[in-house]
Order: C-alpha cells, then sequence, then structure tokens
C-alpha cells in the first residue's frame, strides 16, 4: 500500500463491500509512501495515526491538479471541534516554517532530522494542518525548540522565561556582526523623549537601508518624538530553548525623510507594513554613530 498527501484512506465492512469510514491522509511517516498515516477523518474532522488493515485501501488523488485545486480538498478543523486553547489552522505550519527558516535549514535537511517526508513537512508549512503530537513532538526536537513553542503556547509571555544556562558565555559583538544582526530586520525598539517629557521606549518595524535604520510612524505619535534628537535603538533575539540570546544597541542622530522621492522609494522597497496598522506616512532615519552588541552562548561554543 502506498499513498500520497491528500490521497483517501477508505475502509470497508467485510460484509458489504461499503464505505464504513473514509479519510485524508494528512501526514506520511515513509518517503515511499507506505503506512502508517496521518488521516483526518471524514466523519469526526480529527486526525489520528493509522496503520490500515486488509480492509483498507487508497483511494488516489489526482497528483496532477494545480495546488490551487488541491487546496480546495484540504480543510480546516472547524472552530465547534477544535479543542479549546488549540490554535488557529495553519498557524503551527507558519510557525514552523519560520523556526526553520531563522536556523537557515532547509526543508530537506529539517525533514531528515524530524524523520518524516519533505512532501509532508513542505503540507504542514503551506497548508491548514493539524498535526499529531508524535509529529509535533519530532518537529519540536530537529528544530532545537519546543511543542509549546510551535502551538504558540507562549505567544503572550516575555522571552526570557527559560532557565540560564549553566556555564554561559557572555561576549561582545564587533561592529560589523552587529550590522549583520541589525540587517535580518523585524522590530526593534526606540528610546524617546515623549511628547508630555517623559522617557518612553516603544516598538517599531523597522528596515535597513544603506547605512541607516528607517522606520514608518504617524506624526504627532510617540515615535515621531525620535525626528531631530539623538536615540538609542535596540534590538534583540531570545532563545528560550537554548537559553541563548544576542542584543544590538545603536545609537545616533534621527532625523525626518522629507524628500519626496527618497520616501516613495522606501514605500516601494520597505520590508513590512507597520504591524499597528493605520495611516503611518512619517519615515524616521536613524543614522548610528554608535553600534555595540553582545551574545550569551554555551561556554564550550
Amino acid at each position: 500500500m502506498r499513498a500520497h498527501l491528500g490521497d483517501q484512506l477508505v475502509i470497508e465492512s467485510p460484509a458489504t463491500g461499503v464505505a464504513r469510514r473514509d479519510g485524508e491522509i494528512v501526514g506520511l511517516h515513509h518517503d515511499d509512501g507506505t503506512p502508517p498515516y496521518d488521516v483526518r477523518w471524514s466523519d469526526t474532522d480529527e486526525v489520528t495515526l493509522v496503520f490500515p488493515g486488509p480492509d483498507a485501501h487508497i483511494r488516489h488523488l489526482d497528483h496532477e491538479q494545480t495546488a490551487s485545486e488541491r487546496g480546495e480538498r484540504t480543510r480546516a478543523v472547524p472552530s465547534a471541534t477544535r479543542p479549546a486553547g488549540a490554535t488557529d489552522a495553519g498557524d503551527i505550519g507558519r510557525r514552523v516554517a519560520e523556526e526553520r527558516r531563522r536556523r537557515g535549514l532547509s526543508r530537506e535537511v529539517t525533514a531528515g532530522r524530524a524523520r518524516m517526508s519533505p512532501d509532508y513537512l513542505a503540507y504542514l508549512e503551506e497548508r491548514p494542518a493539524d498535526p499529531t503530537l508524535a509529529t509535533l513532538i519530532r518537529l519540536a526536537d530537529a528544530l532545537g525548540t519546543t511543542v509549546a513553542a510551535l502551538r504558540g503556547g507562549g505567544m503572550d509571555l516575555p522571552p526570557g522565561q527559560g532557565r540560564a544556562l549553566l556555564h554561559p558565555r557572555l561576549r561582545d559583538l564587533g561592529p560589523e556582526e552587529c550590522r549583520t544582526l541589525l540587517s535580518t530586520h523585524g522590530v526593534g525598539r526606540v528610546s524617546v523623549s515623549a511628547p508630555d517629557g517623559r522617557p518612553a521606549v516603544v516598538p517599531v518595524n523597522y528596515t535597513i537601508v544603506g547605512d541607516t535604520i528607517v522606520f514608518r510612524t504617524a506624526p504627532g505619535s510617540v515615535p515621531a518624538a525620535a525626528a531631530g534628537t539623538e536615540v538609542a535603538f535596540e534590538v534583540d533575539h531570545v532563545d528560550d530553548a537554548l537559553s541563548q540570546g544576542w542584543s544590538v544597541l545603536a545609537v545616533g542622530p534621527a532625523s525626518e525623510v522629507t524628500d519626496p522621492e527618497a520616501t516613495r522609494r522606501l514605500t516601494q522597497h520597505a520590508h513590512t507594513t507597520p504591524w499597528a496598522g493605520g495611516e503611518r506616512e512619517m519615515w524616521v532615519s536613524i543614522r548610528p554613530t554608535s553600534l555595540t552588541g553582545r551574545r550569551i552562548t554555551p561556554a564550550d561554543q
């Protein structure tokens, strides 16, 4: 018996030959398509690990269909049947893909570590899926993280909840390494004096253009107060699973980008739109005069 993702597993009644249960195969555990399979049953929408018996056969999906046609066959778990606290369909796959990219791993390498086929990993990352606990455990181990992290269990917790390393090593980062870490883009924090005179540290989505840090905000907002002053801008990353992390601090003058052509180019090539949403058409540029950073790793690395 061999199957592909999206095929149907049909179990027939031995007495009548009529299908008594069927489900979509959403997970393969062997590259050659042999059992066992992760099957999403059509009558319950539950996903279970199945070792087909003699009363089961495969109804093959037409694998020449387009990706969009195959996607129409993929169903998310209805909210009414989803266990309390479960994430929306697709969230786990997005976390797996992001963690894999962050660690610089290909699908093939990750799938090999997790003892699954690259096709199944692609399916998991790109389609609504509800992998089994065993699958999540293998993926978490392959990515050096936890099942809770892949499920988004720590989404509302600040980083740094893990235990400190037994033998940590703290080292300073040079300017070039700081620039490399900054250039990965994402979210940074800018320290400003708010309009009411109080100090404030606010997160902003930022992009690197040449030697400058740029972010978009709204006139009159707290981040807008950075323009015309010297500011501190900080970016960091904490890996709770491995108890490691780094931080980079840039200090320098900030100014509003007023040239229309420069503003147009920034808007066209922005790495990301502000997560806060709304009209944020003011661009602020920070030109660092100082770049420092530190990294925590195990002492033997």
